[in-house]
C-alpha cells in the first residue's frame, strides 16, 4: 500500500539521515493510503501496450478470448505452436497459437503465416489470456477472423458413401493387410494389446467394451498428446458427430478417465471432441465421407499431419456406428 504523503516528497539531505517526509506529514496530517495496481490490473495494462498480430480463432476458444484477462502458463512452445493452460473453472481450459502450417486444433488461434523453424517463444514466456487476445512473450494475437471447429454435416446422422468408408480403411490399414495387425508407435503391439481389444470390441460390436479399453489407452504413448488419447478423441468425436445415440455417455466416460491420466492439452483435446469440435484434417475427411469433398486429398492430409491414431479412432467410431445401430 502507498499513500498520498509518498506522492510529494522532500528528502533530509542531512549527513546520516533517512527519512523522507511528505507534505501532510510535516504538516502533522495522516497520510491516506492508495491502493496499489493489483497484478491482473498491471498484466492487463502490459497486455494492452504490446501490438497484436491478426489470427483465425477457433469459436472452440471463444469465452477464454472474449473473458476476463488472466495469467497463463505455457504448455509447450514448438516452432508450429505454444500451448497455454488458463486457470478457471476446468482444470483443462487450454489455447494454442498455431502457425498456418500447424494441425489446425478446435482449441487453436492460427496465425497468417508458416512456421520459421523455431519456436515460436521461449518455454518460460509470460502469458495471459482474454480481452480479446492472447500475449505470450513478445507476441501477441488478436482475433481478425473466426472459424468453427464443429463440421456441419448433412444431418444428425449422416449416410457415409460406403466406396469412400472403404478407400479409408485401405489408406489407414493397408490393402490386404488385417486390421489387428495396425501400429502405433508407443503403443503395445499382438493380441494382448488395447489396439487388438478395441478392434476385438468393434466386432463383436460391444460398446462397453469399446470404452473399456480407453482405460488402457488414454495416457499411453509419448507426447503432449499421446497416441491413445488421439484415438479415443478420433473415436469420441466420430461417434458424437455420426449421431450415435449411445455418445455422450461415451465421451463421458473417456473424459473422466482423462482426468487424471494424461496431459493438459490431451484433457481439452478430448473434452473439445466430446463436443464434436475437430480438427479442420479431420472434419475434411467427414464432409469427403459425405460426399461434400474428394477423398483421397482430404484423407492424405489427415495422415500427411501426423494424425494416424486419430484417423484410427474415426474408423472404429464408423465400424461401430455401422455395427451396432445396423437395421436387422
Amino acid at each position: 500500500m502507498h499513500t498520498i504523503d509518498e506522492t510529494t516528497t522532500d528528502r533530509d539531505e542531512r549527513p546520516g539521515a533517512t527519512a523522507t517526509r511528505g507534505r501532510t506529514a510535516r504538516a502533522g496530517v495522516p497520510p491516506i493510503p492508495l491502493p496499489r495496481r493489483s497484478a491482473a490490473a498491471r498484466a492487463g495494462l502490459w497486455a494492452r501496450q504490446v501490438a497484436a498480430v491478426p489470427a483465425a480463432a477457433s469459436t472452440g476458444v471463444t469465452a477464454l478470448l472474449r473473458g476476463p484477462v488472466r495469467r497463463a502458463r505455457v504448455l509447450a512452445s514448438t516452432p508450429t505452436g505454444v500451448y497455454l493452460h488458463v486457470p478457471g473453472e476446468r482444470d483443462c481450459d487450454v489455447v494454442g497459437v498455431l502457425t498456418s502450417d500447424a494441425v489446425r486444433l478446435p482449441l487453436g488461434c492460427v496465425l497468417f503465416r508458416p512456421s520459421t523453424g523455431r519456436p515460436l517463444v521461449p518455454s518460460n514466456a509470460t502469458a495471459e489470456v482474454g480481452g480479446g487476445r492472447v500475449v505470450v512473450g513478445d507476441l501477441a494475437v488478436s482475433a481478425a477472423a473466426w472459424w468453427d471447429p464443429h463440421p456441419r454435416l448433412p444431418s444428425p446422422r449422416p449416410a457415409l458413401l460406403p466406396e469412400g468408408v472403404r478407400q479409408l480403411r485401405t489408406t489407414l490399414y493397408g490393402d490386404g493387410v488385417p486390421h489387428s495387425a495396425f501400429e502405433l508407435p508407443g503403443l503395445p503391439t499382438g493380441p494382448g494389446g488395447p489396439l487388438a481389444a478395441l478392434r476385438g470390441a468393434v466386432r463383436r460390436a460391444d460398446l462397453d467394451a469399446a470404452l473399456r479399453t480407453a482405460t488402457r489407452l488414454i495416457g499411453m504413448g509419448p507426447g503432449l498428446t499421446p497416441a491413445g488419447d488421439d484415438v479415443m478423441a478420433g473415436t469420441v468425436a466420430g461417434l458424437v458427430l455420426l449421431g450415435h445415440p449411445a455418445a455422450p455417455r461415451f465421451a463421458a466416460g473417456v473424459t473422466a478417465l482423462a482426468a487424471c491420466r494424461t496431459t493438459e492439452l490431451s484433457r481439452a483435446v478430448l473434452r473439445h471432441a466430446a463436443a464434436g469440435r475437430v480438427s479442420t484434417e479431420y472434419a475434411a475427411v467427414l464432409h469427403a465421407l459425405v460426399g461434400e469433398r474428394p477423398l483421397a486429398p482430404t484423407v492424405e492430409a489427415l495422415l500427411g499431419s501426423g494424425s494416424r491414431a486419430t484417423a484410427l479412432g474415426l474408423c472404429t467410431a464408423i465400424d461401430l456406428v455401422e455395427r451396432t445401430m445396423r437395421v436387422r
